[in-house]
C-alpha cells in the first residue's frame, strides 16, 4: 500500500504542519525536472533533473531526498508527488504508487496562472507552481485545483475500441472527400466512393467534356479506393470488437450500464458503448460532477451589475460531449413524448422558435443526468419508450 501523508478528512480544515516531502514533476520527452520541498530545508525549493523515462533514477532521487531530510530532522517523511495529466498518460503515476509513493495527477487547466498579457513560462517556473498547488491541496484549501482520477488499466484499455472507431471514421471521411474532390475538378459530381460498385463505376466514368478519365487520375483514385476499402474493413472489425465487448458485459452483469442503455429506443450500440466507457463506468457523487466531467457545466460571468452566461465550460471529456449532443437530437426523433423532449419543445416555443442549438446543449446535460440516474438507481426517464424485448 502507498504511504499517504496526513490530510484532513474535511476539505475546509486547513492544516499548516504537513510532515512530508513534496515533489513536483515537470515531464517532457527528454528531461524530467524534479522540484522538491523538504522539512528542515528552510522553505527552499531544490531542483534536479533525470533523463525522461528513468524511473530508477527518479526513485534514487526520492531516496536521496528522504535521507537528507532524515539527517536534518532525525525523522522519516513520506514522499508526495504531483504531475500534470498529459502525453505521458498514467503509467508513471501507477509505477510510483506501486513503489509506495503517494502520487497525484492534476488537470493543468485547473491551476491558477498569472493573467498578465506576457507572462514568463519555463519548466522551472511551472515546477514551482505545481509544487505550490500540491501544498495548497494537501493543506485542504478548497477549489485549489482539480485532481484527475486515474482509470484502471482495464478501463483505459476498453475505451480504445470506441476511440479507434472514431479515428477510422474521420479517416474514411477524408478519403471519400478526396476522391469526390478529384472527380469534381473533372466535372463529375455523381460518384459515391462508399457504394459497393465503386470500382465498376470508376471504369465507366467520363469527364464533363466527354473524355475518359485521365490515366494518372484513375490510378490515383484507385489507390485512394484501396486505402478506403482497408479502412472499411478495419471499421467492421472495430465494430465487431465493440459488440463483443457489449455482449460480454451483459453476460457478466445483467444490470450492466451498457445493457440498460440499450433498452431505450434511439440508443444504439455505439452510443451505449461510448456513454459506458467514457463516463458511466466511473463513480460520481452528484449531477454537478457528472455535468462538469462532460464539459456541460454552465460558465457564469458575474461581477457587480454584469451578469451573463458564457455557455458550457467545454472543459471535460470532448468525446462524451459530442456523443451527447448527437444523442440529444436522436432523442427528440425517437422519444418525442418523453418528458425531456416535451421540455425541449416547450422551451423552444417560449423563445419563439429560436435558440435551438443552445437548448439542445441543455437537453444533452439533462439527458446525461437522467441516464446516469437510470443506470445507477434505476430511475426510469418519464415518458421514455423502451425497445421491445
Amino acid at each position: 500500500m502507498p504511504t499517504v501523508a496526513d490530510r484532513p478528512d474535511a476539505p475546509t480544515a486547513i492544516q499548516s504542519n504537513l510532515a512530508a516531502i513534496f515533489v513536483s514533476l515537470e515531464l517532457s520527452r527528454s528531461i524530467w525536472l524534479i522540484t522538491s520541498l523538504s522539512p528542515g530545508s528552510g522553505e527552499k525549493m531544490s531542483k534536479h533533473s533525470v533523463r525522461a523515462g528513468d524511473v530508477a533514477g527518479l526513485l534514487a532521487r526520492f531516496s536521496e531526498l528522504k535521507q537528507k531530510a532524515s539527517a536534518r530532522t532525525r525523522k522519516s517523511f513520506p514522499i508526495v508527488v504531483i504531475q500534470e495529466a498529459g502525453l505521458d498518460g498514467f503509467w508513471l503515476h501507477r509505477a510510483l504508487e506501486q513503489e509506495g509513493v503517494e502520487s497525484h495527477v492534476v488537470d493543468p487547466a485547473s491551476i491558477a496562472t498569472s493573467r498578465r498579457r506576457r507572462r514568463a513560462k519555463t519548466d522551472r517556473i511551472d515546477g514551482e507552481a505545481l509544487l505550490r498547488t500540491l501544498l495548497a491541496y494537501k493543506r485542504g484549501e478548497p477549489r485549489v485545483c482539480t485532481m484527475v482520477r486515474a482509470p484502471t488499466p482495464e478501463d483505459e484499455d476498453r475505451r480504445r475500441l470506441c476511440r479507434e472507431r472514431k479515428v477510422l471514421i474521420a479517416e474514411r471521411v477524408e478519403h471519400v472527400n478526396r476522391v469526390k474532390g478529384l472527380l469534381f475538378s473533372q466535372g463529375i459530381s455523381s460518384y459515391e466512393p462508399l457504394r459497393r460498385d465503386r470500382r465498376q463505376r470508376l471504369e465507366d466514368l467520363t469527364t464533363g467534356d466527354g473524355r475518359t478519365l485521365p490515366t494518372h487520375l484513375k490510378i490515383q483514385i484507385s489507390r485512394e479506393l484501396d486505402r478506403l476499402e482497408l479502412l472499411l474493413a478495419q471499421i467492421k472489425l472495430a465494430e465487431a470488437e465493440r459488440d463483443g465487448l457489449l455482449a460480454e458485459g451483459q453476460a457478466a452483469a445483467p444490470e450492466s450500464p451498457a445493457r440498460m442503455l440499450l433498452e431505450f429506443k434511439g440508443i444504439g450500440a455505439e452510443s451505449a458503448a461510448t456513454l459506458w466507457l467514457e463516463a458511466l463506468f466511473r463513480h460520481f457523487d452528484n449531477r454537478r460532477q457528472l455535468a462538469s466531467y462532460a464539459g456541460l457545466a454552465p460558465t457564469p460571468w458575474q461581477s457587480g451589475s454584469v451578469d451573463r452566461e458564457q455557455g458550457v465550460s467545454k472543459a471535460g471529456n470532448p468525446r462524451l460531449r459530442a456523443i451527447l449532443i448527437e444523442l440529444a437530437w436522436l432523442w427528440l426523433r425517437h422519444q418525442p413524448q418523453s418528458a425531456l423532449a416535451l421540455w425541449f419543445k416547450e422551451r423552444v416555443k417560449r423563445n419563439g422558435g429560436r435558440m435551438k442549438k443552445t437548448t439542445i446543449v441543455a437537453l444533452a446535460r439533462k439527458l446525461l443526468v437522467a441516464l446516469w440516474k437510470y443506470v445507477t438507481a434505476g430511475i426510469v426517464i418519464e415518458g421514455a419508450v423502451m425497445k421491445p424485448a
